[in-house]
């Protein structure tokens, strides 16, 4: 196996800023828009980004929630495994709201329709946005894009894309995988 770095660390930082930028000049103050991480890793650049748009920015009452799409996905029974649910975290009504979606990396776009799925328990959105950190947009099975992106990747069926994150894997990088067949 060997991996291409796509973002370092700085580049990484760069783009942080950038997606902070674009949610402000869409969303202004906030105030009928939330964000929401999808479990697990768009978590974390889902925090990275309510601390910027909070300390930075000075986005202040930014609703943040996390939600977790383990048993929405159409594949959830496909795993011998038993699948380890995360946890869901939103206190507020998406009623009416705009909703943004966070994740780290656009693949296939199921676990996106997962999410679609799963915010209606929350109430029914007014639209509802995707912000990805890498898109793979050569990938999708479903009619699916962002609406913000990090970068994009062209990337074939026997690569796959990670994304560090200092506070999981002990650094802030995005490789390219490259998989021996």
């Amino acid at each position: 196996m060997n991996q291409q770095v796509l973002l370092d660390e700085k580049e990484l930082q760069v783009v942080l800023h950038r997606l902070s930028c674009q949610l402000l000049e869409n969303h202004l103050d906030f105030s009928n828009s939330v964000l929401i991480g999808l479990q697990p890793r768009g978590v974390f650049l889902a925090d990275r980004l309510h601390q910027l748009l909070n300390s930075d920015y000075q986005v202040k009452n930014l609703k943040y929630g996390t939600l977790d799409i383990t048993f929405f996905r159409d594949d959830f029974r496909r795993n011998e495994n038993p699948l380890k649910a995360n946890s869901t975290q939103i206190d507020f009504l998406v009623e009416d709201r705009n909703v943004i979606f966070i994740d780290d990396v656009l693949y296939s776009g199921r676990s996106v329709q997962a999410a679609l799925s799963a915010i209606q328990s929350f109430g029914r959105p007014k639209a509802v946005e995707l912000m990805v950190l890498i898109d793979r947009r050569f990938s999708r099975h479903l009619p699916i894009q962002p609406s913000y992106t990090g970068r994009q990747v062209d990337a074939i069926s026997e690569e796959h894309v990670r994304v560090a994150w200092k506070e999981k894997d002990g650094e802030d990088c995005v490789y390219l995988v490259k998989n021996k067949i």
